[in-house]
């Protein structure tokens, strides 16, 4: 058989098995799902993306909305004799009839050093100096348990 018969042959096969009205109808019919379900997909992202600036916007205008009545109730506030009182007493010193200082004196280096001593000695313990293996070993197993009631 020669080149032109099999090339024959060929088209035969490819024109009445592959190329028929039934395989065309069918390409067509696929290609027309795959182009729906992309479209289907793109529409969803979009979606999905323009969903969160909505969120985003609506949260933006919570914290918004919150800040300003924040605000509203500190300036209903700062007109209140109970803020302008306060106020007085903190920026100018002043005291209600009656009312004393008591100014403490700093803390003595002996105070100090004597304060770090005793944290020292209460940090400083047995599980401190057991490895992590033993500690969890005891607790696992209740062997700290008499340590603690005791």
């Amino acid at each position: 058989m020669g080149l032109k018969t099999k090339l024959r042959q060929l088209k035969y096969v490819l024109k009445h098995d592959f190329f028929n009205m039934n395989n065309v109808v069918l390409l067509i019919a696929a290609v027309i799902c795959v182009n729906w379900v992309w479209s289907a997909i793109t529409t969803m992202d979009r979606n999905y993306e323009l969903q969160k600036r909505v969120d985003d916007k609506r949260r933006q205008q919570l914290v918004l909305e919150l800040q300003t009545a924040t605000m509203r109730y500190e300036r209903n506030f700062h007109k209140t004799k109970e803020y302008q009182e306060l106020a007085a007493r903190e920026k100018l010193g002043l005291a209600l009839p009656g009312e004393k200082l008591l100014a403490l004196a700093p803390n003595s280096a002996e105070a100090r050093d004597k304060y770090k001593t005793e944290v020292v000695a209460e940090s400083s313990g047995e599980e401190d100096t057991q490895s992590n293996f033993v500690q969890w070993m005891n607790f696992l197993f209740g062997a700290n348990k008499n340590k603690m009631d005791g």
